[in-house]
């Protein structure tokens, strides 16, 4: 017992594993919240879009000498209004106007990336760095944090209802306008949040996985909020305590065992359907 004790506790004396681990609980559940809008929403390929293409405003961010954050914020921005401008003027579809801009941001950022005299920790943005985030980092996070999940719960109700129905949404007296671009900022906000968990390669799988896995185990969706909530907070939490046992980066850890729970959950849903078809024999 002592021993089981000691495997969760161990972690958590150094304080660069604490900076960790709140920092993943907060980015987690925000994650969690805003990925229950974009499942039903379907944009799980505009986070994808958003998240990728930050990399150029980060790299022009640190030759400029302005905060990264500044930079990432900008070059998310401004590929989520290209989407929008270029799917109402032009007759392309979303996801294709998503495949073009998204991509050709990145490529722009990986040409600017290889050529520009960086220091290293630089690299942390395409692959994470959890356990090099600092007090003054977790204090950003935790204010950024707080305003996107103020922000969704004051307008809640009004981004389901334009994730369900569009047109109701107009009819209701709201400006899906609005509402569209409203959710884009949050999701820009977000991914440059999840950036330094788990880089810009893999923050989409927290945007999708714990809203994909309580979409499955839910038809309500505050059951389905709440799900993705704990689902995220016990893949953090254990993610976090596997990763320093095996010595490995934390974000992985934590988007494997995300990916773990939603085997699980469709394993589940799968039986539970299964037993639910009728006796021919």
């Amino acid at each position: 017992m002592t021993d089981v004790i000691n495997w969760f506790v161990e972690p958590f004396s150094y304080p660069f594993m604490q900076n960790a681990l709140f920092t993943a609980l907060i980015v987690s559940i925000i994650c969690a919240v805003l990925s229950c809008y974009l499942v039903l929403k379907g944009w799980s390929l505009m986070g994808d879009a958003i998240s990728h293409a930050v990399l150029p405003g980060i790299v022009i961010a640190f030759m400029l000498g302005l905060p990264l954050t500044l930079g990432a914020f900008g070059a998310g921005l401004f590929c989520a209004l290209s989407v929008g401008y270029l799917k109402e003027n032009s007759r392309i579809k979303e996801d294709t106007v998503m495949g073009i801009v998204f991509s050709g941001m990145f490529a722009f950022g990986i040409v600017l990336f290889t050529k520009v005299e960086t220091e290293q920790h630089l690299t942390h943005i395409l692959f994470g760095n959890l356990l090099g985030v600092s007090r003054a980092e977790l204090i950003q996070t935790l204010i950024i944090a707080s305003l996107i999940f103020v922000t969704i719960m004051v307008k809640r109700r009004d981004f389901l209802l334009y994730c369900f129905d569009q047109s109701h949404t107009r009819v209701a007296g709201l400006s899906p306008r609005v509402l569209h671009y409203g959710l884009l900022i949050l999701l820009a906000l977000t991914i440059i949040m999840a950036m330094q968990l788990v880089g810009v390669i893999l923050v989409v799988a927290m945007l999708i996985s714990p809203g994909i896995t309580a979409f499955l185990l839910s038809k309500r969706f505050e059951m389905m909020l709440l799900i993705a909530m704990c689902m995220s907070v016990i893949t953090s939490l254990f993610g976090t305590i596997i990763s320093y046992h095996i010595d490995a980066a934390t974000g992985p850890c934590i988007i494997l065992l995300q990916a773990l729970f939603f085997t699980l959950a469709l394993g589940y849903q799968k039986l539970k359907w299964y037993r639910q078809q009728p006796d021919l024999s």
